[in-house]
C-alpha cells in the first residue's frame, strides 16, 4: 500500500492533500520582520520555541530595541540576556557578527532587500551569515517574506524518511530539495505547518500513533513494521 501512487510528485501531492484535509490551510501572516526572524531563529537552535522567544524578548528589552547597542555591547551582557535559550557562548557571537555584517554591508538592520533576489540567491546570501544553515535561511524566507523555500526540521525530516519521500538516512538539506522539486512553491507554507502539526501529534519520534495517521497507506514505516495492523489487532 505504501507506494500505490505512481511517482514522487504524485505521492507528495497525495500527502499534501491528506494533511490539508486533516489540518486545514493555515493563514500566512508574517509575525516578525525578516531580521527579527533571523535573530530569533539563531536563538532557537537546540531549544524550544518558548525559550528562544523568551531570549529574544529579553534581548530586545535589555537593549531597548537598539541593535547598535547590541552590536557594540560586551559579549557577556548579550550572553546573560539570552541565557535561557542555551548555547549562549555560540549564539551571542553569531548575533554580533550578523549585526556587524548588516551594519557594514547595508548600514541598517533589515533583510528586506532579499525580496528582490531569486529564492536560491536569497538562500545562499542568508547562509553567509554566521550560524545560519539552510533551515534558518528557509524559515526567514518562507515565514517573513512568503518566498519559495521549504524549511526542514527534525519533525519533517523524520516523516519524510518514514513516508519514503526520501531515503531512510537522507539529510535535511536533501529532503528540502526533494520536496521543493516535487511540489509548487505555493504549497510550501501549508505543507510545512501541517507536517509540523502531524509530527508533534501523530508521527512522533518514539511512539508514532500509526493507527490515527491519515498517511498510513502511503507510509514505508507502516508497511515495513506492520505498525498499522498491530495497532488495530
Amino acid at each position: 500500500m505504501a507506494d500505490s501512487v505512481r511517482g514522487p510528485e504524485d505521492k507528495a501531492q497525495q500527502i499534501y492533500d491528506l494533511l490539508l484535509a486533516e489540518y486545514g490551510e493555515p493563514v500566512w501572516q508574517p509575525r516578525r520582520s525578516g531580521f527579527e526572524q533571523l535573530i530569533q531563529t539563531i536563538l532557537s537552535a537546540n531549544t524550544n520555541d518558548r525559550n528562544s522567544g523568551r531570549a529574544f524578548e529579553t534581548l530586545r528589552q535589555r537593549f531597548n530595541d537598539d541593535w547598535d547597542a547590541v552590536r557594540t555591547a560586551p559579549l557577556s551582557e548579550i550572553k546573560d540576556a539570552i541565557r535561557v535559550a542555551g548555547m549562549y557562548n555560540q549564539k551571542a557571537p553569531h548575533i554580533v557578527e550578523t549585526l556587524e555584517m548588516l551594519h557594514r554591508e547595508e548600514g541598517f538592520y533589515s533583510l528586506d532587500h532579499v525580496q528582490g533576489m531569486e529564492p536560491e540567491a536569497a538562500q545562499t546570501y542568508l547562509q553567509s551569515f554566521p550560524g545560519v544553515g539552510h533551515k534558518t535561511a528557509s524559515i526567514v524566507l518562507l515565514f517573513s517574506y512568503g518566498m519559495a523555500a521549504f524549511p526542514v526540521d527534525t519533525h519533517i525530516q523524520r516523516q519524510s524518511q518514514r513516508l519514503g519521500i526520501s531515503g531512510p538516512r537522507a539529510s535535511a538539506e536533501k529532503i528540502k530539495t526533494i520536496w521543493e522539486e516535487a511540489l509548487p512553491p505555493e504549497t510550501y507554507f501549508t505543507l510545512h505547518v501541517n507536517l509540523i502539526s502531524h509530527g508533534r501529534g501523530v508521527c512522533r519520534a518514539r511512539v508514532p500513533r500509526c493507527g490515527h495517521c491519515v498517511l498510513r497507506n502511503s507510509c514505508h514505516y507502516v508497511a515495513r513494521t506492520g505498525a498499522w495492523s498491530e495497532t488495530n489487532g
